[in-house]
């Protein structure tokens, strides 16, 4: 090869000859391994184990589905049309949470039962008259399957729809399958304090931590066995495993296609950010970033000097993450057209960043540069009631308040964090 390319520098038609930049780069660029990388295996969700198993766990079977867009298989097509169209199982009904099966309804928007236009087939809706499957929605299914993609994040109400869809079948004496997906903060984070008595909610319904480190099944078997659910009731519950996912893996280890698990989580990476500055949205006193192009990636108020907070921020030298400094003017919601002032954070580190201890220095910092703009005091009554509800409990706002740092409550989320992980051990299906 060495001996063409010298040929071709000496005797190449051309007026002026190839500079020997070029063919040194060439020589390097064919001394290179010929063979690709090897890549991960891509992930198989519990709907493809389904798929390949012939639909054997339901075949025959009325099946009801709770779905929404994000039910895909490794084809991205949705679960919905792929039950629907197999011989193998009979598909009568839909059941939509927040947003609809097919994803057609905004956050928090009221949704009335209706009809499938593609399919023809019912959808009861199960954030509307009732967030929970009445019987007689239950009357013509044999079995009901969730295939949804969490967060893990307690407050998002996803789980919420299945613990009571896992009570309503267990009520009618209905066997439950949830079709297992990943967990996109990956299966080793565990952090913050427990939901407690008094404050169970739709945005904190189990006795977990914020950021709990299961899979939807995972979690599934441990409502099940704790009982968590109304009066201890126990549904039929089988959870069909994926295949080839391991818990450290975040979402873009897997291969698998992130469809928008709701209109504010747009990328697989949005639940990290959703987890360190979506409580505070709740506080509705600063920005999280909803509004603009990059939801919960902001913290901001009209009142900030993005300078000065950045500067403050990477004056903690919190792990993983950086802060630099913004201004933007949110498109839409309580800030519309206002100028804002802040951080936008960048997550350098996914492994070693903590999520909680990064939103609570956020509040921290904000204290030590605008002590006399305390969120907490700026914000309405109702609003302070939402946050305990996401918070799980007034603990975790009044124990903060006490100096505004982080470590009046670290202490709490870690040895709560610490005793959930080892409780929840049984229930673990993977590595």
């Amino acid at each position: 090869m060495l001996i063409l390319y010298l040929q071709l520098y000496y005797y190449h038609p051309m007026n002026s000859r190839i500079p020997l930049f070029w063919i040194l780069s060439i020589i390097l660029l064919s001394c290179q391994p010929t063979h690709s990388p090897a890549t991960p295996p891509l992930v198989k969700t519990g709907l493809d184990v389904l798929i390949e198993r012939e639909f054997s766990d339901i075949q025959g079977l009325r099946a009801g589905l709770i779905t929404n867009p994000t039910g895909i298989n490794r084809n991205v097509q949705p679960s919905i049309d792929v039950l629907f169209e197999t011989e193998h199982v009979n598909l009568v009904a839909l059941y939509g949470p927040e947003h609809g099966v097919r994803g057609d309804y905004d956050a928090g928007a009221y949704v009335a039962s209706y009809t499938d236009k593609k399919t023809g087939l019912p959808v009861y809706s199960l954030y509307g008259p009732t967030r929970k499957p009445q019987p007689e929605m239950l009357e013509e299914i044999d079995v009901l399957i969730f295939d949804i993609q969490d967060i893990g994040v307690r407050s998002y109400t996803y789980i919420s729809s299945m613990g009571l869809a896992m009570e309503a079948a267990a009520e009618k004496g209905i066997p439950f399958i949830v079709l297992d997906r990943p967990n996109p903060l990956g299966g080793i984070r565990t952090e913050g304090s427990l939901a407690t008595s008094g404050y169970f909610s739709f945005v904190s319904p189990f006795p977990i931590p914020y950021i709990h480190g299961l899979t939807i099944g995972e979690l599934a078997r441990m409502i099940n066995d704790e009982g968590w659910l109304k009066d201890g009731i126990q549904v039929d519950l089988t959870v069909i495993p994926m295949e080839n996912w391991s818990r450290e893996m975040h979402f873009d280890d897997t291969g698998l296609v992130w469809v928008p698990t709701s209109p504010h989580i747009p990328r697989h990476d949005t639940p990290f950010f959703y987890a360190i500055t979506g409580m505070f949205g709740e506080l509705q006193t600063v920005s999280e970033g909803v509004g603009y192009t990059l939801p919960f990636e902001l913290f901001g108020a009209p009142w900030m000097d993005a300078g000065a907070f950045a500067a403050r921020m990477n004056g903690y030298s919190l792990p993983g993450v950086q802060f630099r400094p913004i201004s933007w003017r949110p498109y839409y919601g309580r800030n519309e057209g206002q100028r804002l002032e802040g951080v936008h954070i960048i997550i350098t580190d996914y492994q070693q960043a903590d999520l909680l201890k990064t939103g609570f220095h956020l509040m921290q910092a904000h204290h030590e540069l605008y002590p006399g703009k305390n969120p907490f005091e700026q914000a309405e009554n109702s609003r302070i009631q939402m946050f305990d509800r996401v918070a799980g409990s007034s603990e975790v706002r009044l124990g903060f308040m006490q100096s505004m740092r982080f470590d009046e409550i670290q202490k709490q989320f870690e040895e709560e964090a610490r005793l959930f992980r080892e409780k929840s051990k049984p229930y673990l299906l993977y590595e």
